[in-house]
């Protein structure tokens, strides 16, 4: 009796198999990962948002742009798995935080995002906002170990010609390279030169719960489920 019970489940679970099908060799596998939010877009002059290394890209985008005065900028940090920062600079030093000096005020600073630390099940963008209060040049680059040095820098109302230029920003961080000075975290700075930070980063939309188990996983979990009741009948039959 208890071998006919197991042959009865085993073929229950071939048909289970036989109806659900694994799933087609060329499907990619289903990440566990959810979507994660970027930066809205917009068309407003005067709202602008950029995202921190989108698609995990080393990167702002837009990188060089223009805002007027009163424009506010809130950069995106999507949970990319790595700490990123918006950090501000000059031309002069472009992978260094801006100190206060007789010409300047210390620089704004979002301080590291450490996104990464959540757990996966939840995907979210971090935010940190800056208003503009001058239409002069604003450098900023990632503060992270080896960010600024791969070119991970941005200029809002920088110059299209001439010496200070996003590119030629982007030129002389590329320069530095490997040589980049590691930058202490303190955290997030308020205040700013030429733009001013109100607040500290803050959390924005989440997206909770991750995908659901591909087919074939249902499946296999199907069988197995089979063959264990199988086995408890059978026990219960000797």
């Amino acid at each position: 009796m208890f071998f006919t019970a197991v042959v009865s489940v085993l073929v229950s679970s071939v048909a289970v198999v036989a109806q659900y099908g694994n799933p087609p060799p060329a499907q990619p596998t289903t990440s566990t990962a959810p979507p994660v939010p970027s930066a809205p877009a917009n068309t407003d002059p005067n709202v602008i948002n950029v995202n921190v290394a989108p698609n995990g890209q080393f990167m702002f985008d837009p990188a060089n742009f223009t805002a007027p005065v009163n424009a506010t900028v809130t950069f995106f940090f999507p949970n990319s798995g790595l700490d990123h920062s918006v950090t501000q600079s000059s031309f002069e030093a472009p992978c260094t935080y801006l100190t206060a000096s007789s010409n300047n005020s210390a620089g704004f600073d979002s301080g590291l995002i450490f996104l990464h630390h959540r757990p996966l099940s939840q995907a979210s963008a971090d935010q940190f906002t800056i208003v503009i209060t001058d239409d002069q040049p604003i450098y900023f680059h990632c503060k992270q170990v080896t960010h600024c040095g791969l070119g991970m820098v941005g200029t809002i109302n920088a110059p299209t010609n001439g010496t200070n230029t996003f590119a030629a920003f982007q030129a002389a961080a590329s320069k530095i390279g490997s040589s980049e000075v590691t930058e202490t975290d303190h955290g997030p700075v308020t205040g700013g030169f030429n733009a001013i930070a109100s607040l500290a980063p803050s959390a924005t939309a989440t997206v909770s719960g991750g995908s659901a188990p591909s087919s074939g996983m249902k499946v296999v979990a199907s069988v197995g489920a089979l063959f264990l009741s199988g086995l408890a009948i059978g026990a219960a039959l000797l």
